[in-house]
């Protein structure tokens, strides 16, 4: 049974979906089952491994609010054992719809618990915001993956995050975990990026991934061909980070 894992983080800009793309990667790569969940109707996760569906396509959408089959819907990325259930500009109608719907933090997790006997991690792509989409990717995960920029304003917004994972967790997902915060975008030669690592380790010990993810060209060019990075550069800075990552997330669980 697969193990679920939220990256989140509700500010734009700190490689969410660049990790949840690569991270799943690299498990498949390391010989794991994985279902990428884009849950963010920009659906940059979806295009991230090479699909661009248009509005009336079938998607994630229809899993959630017209209960359709989520394994009828499940695309596969071009790499073995790495597929993706796809997002598309329909699913922004959903946090209208789903305010109205009996369990509706509930959705996702319904979903996911269709297919994820059928893989060894879920990994849920969480839009930019805490808004209903991503109450549903908190209330279906076990584990909490938390990108955040090595810039200054890193700390700010982490707080109130931390926050809502607080009454997520007291109020619909009690064995929710924060498997680490990811310091993404690290450029060793500023000496900001340096003291923010150090600052962000100083105030969450034992909850920050000792794999750090580079500033790097080839992570930002990959999604616009609609490859992985370890698809598009395997040999790469930004590749080996990411799989420093995903042997990390397989020990820690």
């Amino acid at each position: 049974m697969a193990r679920i894992i939220g990256v989140i983080n509700q500010k734009g800009g700190t490689a969410k979906t660049t990790t949840s793309v690569n991270l799943g990667a690299y498990l498949a790569a390391l010989g794991k089952n994985v279902l990428l969940v884009d849950l963010d109707p920009q659906a940059n996760a979806t295009t991230g491994v090479g699909h661009r569906l248009r509005e009336e396509d079938f998607n994630i959408y229809h899993a959630m609010i017209d209960d359709s089959e989520p394994g009828a819907l499940v695309r596969n990325t071009g790499i073995f054992g790495f597929n993706v259930l796809p997002s598309a500009s329909s699913l922004a109608g959903a946090t209208v719809e789903l305010a109205s719907l009996n369990g509706r933090e509930f959705r996702l997790k319904n979903v996911i618990n269709k297919v994820r006997f059928d893989y060894d991690y879920v990994i849920i792509d969480s839009p930019p915001s805490l808004g209903l989409l991503t109450i549903n990717g908190l209330a279906a995960s076990e584990y909490l993956v938390i990108p955040v920029q090595c810039e200054y304003y890193a700390l700010e917004g982490l707080t109130q995050l931390l926050e809502t994972i607080e009454l997520v967790r007291a109020s619909v997902n009690p064995e929710l975990k924060i498997m680490g915060v990811l310091m993404t975008m690290y450029d060793k030669r500023n000496k900001l990026a340096r003291e923010v690592v150090r600052e962000v380790r100083e105030n969450f010990p034992g909850h920050v991934f000792e794999s750090v993810i580079p500033r790097a060209i080839s992570l930002a060019e990959a999604p616009s061909f609609g490859k992985t990075i370890y698809q598009f550069d395997p040999q790469s800075k930004g590749a080996r980070a990411y799989r420093d990552l995903a042997e990390e997330v397989i020990e820690l669980l």
